[in-house]
């Protein structure tokens, strides 16, 4: 997912995770059904999105009750296991078969037909996205800030039955923009108060010291100085963004310079110590003492991977 400079502000936290770890998708698909039927999909190291264009269904994630999603609904579906059906009792089959060599799957006719993107995230960096979100979550089409989901939704639909050529790549350019506004509808309290990093974003105090760490990475980050920037005393702030984020606020600040280390070297850079100075670090030695202690191996050796 490229997002440009000129297309994002200057702290905006959520396209700079996505950038960073090359985010998009890299394969859309499509289920037409009807009937009695149900599909079972693996977990994977991935983040999936499932939409429904016409008819319903229902969705079951491992470890939660059965969701039914209606015509205009979007889930986001994280590292685990889930299944969609007709009929949430139904046994499933396995549907990853049925895409083997075709991204349509047809099952008895079109009384619902839902589409399916997994995005893709560069490998050694994912997790701190995938940690960062909840396995499962939902956007529906009645929520009142829904209305891009919809609108998107409605031109993936009809760009499918088009079949005009470059079909394929404004397919993949919509379903990254779908990708962004299901997880902003999350965030903005869609189906619920949001949790984790997101709502963590979303909180007036909390997002206030995420977006001042994404703008100057470089910084040499206290905990006092992030709280500062919430307008919090110390112990309340740490208490909060520990609870809101999952870890403690230096910590995530280590994982986003080394996260944004990573895809640098995946990428082409060499000079280790100006990237350790560019993301904060006192020398290159201590950048990549930090750097072998996550990745278990030497930034050199990344580079030259990648």
């Amino acid at each position: 997912m490229d997002l440009s400079t000129s297309s994002r502000t200057a702290s905006d936290p959520l396209s700079d995770v996505l950038t960073a770890l090359g985010a998009g998708v890299a394969r859309l698909t499509r289920l037409e059904a009807a009937g009695d039927w149900a599909l079972a999909f693996p977990a994977a190291e991935r983040l999936k999105f499932v939409a429904i264009l016409k008819g319903s269904a229902w969705i079951t994630p491992a470890g939660r009750e059965p969701q039914r999603m209606q015509a205009g609904d979007v889930c986001l579906i994280g590292p685990t296991d889930y299944a969609v059906a007709s009929d949430p009792n139904l046994p499933p089959v396995d549907g990853e078969t049925l895409y083997v060599d075709q991204d349509t799957a047809r099952l008895g006719g079109d009384e619902t037909i839902g589409i399916g993107g997994v995005v893709t995230l560069s490998s050694g960096t994912a997790d701190f996205l995938l940690n960062m979100l909840p396995d499962f979550l939902m956007a529906p089409r009645s929520a009142p800030t829904s209305g891009a989901v919809s609108a998107i939704l409605e031109l993936l639909s009809r760009e499918a039955e088009r079949g005009s050529i470059g079909g394929q790549i404004v397919g993949a350019r919509l379903a990254d923009v779908l990708l962004v506004e299901a997880i902003r509808a999350y965030a903005d309290g869609v189906g619920g108060v949001p949790t984790g990093w997101l709502g963590a974003l979303a909180d007036v105090r909390l997002g206030r010291a995420l977006r001042a760490v994404h703008d100057d990475i470089a910084r040499p980050w206290t905990v006092a100085e992030m709280a500062g920037t919430a307008g919090m005393s110390r112990a309340a702030f740490s208490a909060a963004f520990t609870r809101g984020v999952g870890q403690p606020p230096l910590s995530y600040v280590r994982a986003w310079r080394l996260t944004l280390a990573h895809a640098a070297l995946t990428e082409g850079e060499t000079n280790i110590a100006r990237l350790a100075a560019r993301l904060g670090y006192s020398s290159q030695s201590a950048f990549t003492h930090a750097f072998r202690s996550v990745y278990r191996a030497a930034p050199m050796a990344v580079a030259r991977a990648g």
